[in-house]
């Protein structure tokens, strides 16, 4: 499936039950693009989660974490409206024992004006949320 904002190769992630009240829209996945990192419903996504740090490596390869961090970067483009669930998916990633800071900074420097919001603006955001 390409991406409806860049046109990008996405990758289709299936999202635990537990996680799905952060997903736009009532599907049981996400597709996360390669190009800009914007997620993207997902109806019909795979029964194994895919290796996320196979889209960087910023992305841990514990699903664990990373479909957690997928969700939160894909989020990142309305601060304000998705406050709460960024400030939920930010504890869950550090449970899981990854700094989702340094993850979004690794994706700023990998991504810089591709990704589909400013990861350096919106991490020292982040921050202020914590």
């Amino acid at each position: 499936m390409a991406c409806p904002a860049c046109g990008g190769e996405t990758v289709s992630i299936p999202v635990p039950a537990e996680l799905r009240e952060y997903l736009p829209g009532e599907t049981p996945g996400t597709a996360l693009c390669r190009a800009c990192l914007s997620i993207h419903p997902e109806p019909d996504p795979p029964a194994e989660t895919p290796d996320l740090s196979a889209v960087d490596d910023a992305f841990p390869t514990d699903s664990n974490a990373a479909v957690p961090l997928a969700l939160l970067v894909g989020l990142l483009d309305s601060l304000a409206l998705n406050r709460q669930e960024i400030t939920a998916l930010l504890e869950r990633v550090e449970r899981e024992g990854v700094d989702p800071l340094l993850a979004v900074d690794r994706l700023a420097d990998s991504y810089g004006d591709r990704a589909h919001v400013d990861l350096s603006a919106r991490r020292r955001q982040l921050e202020q949320l914590l």
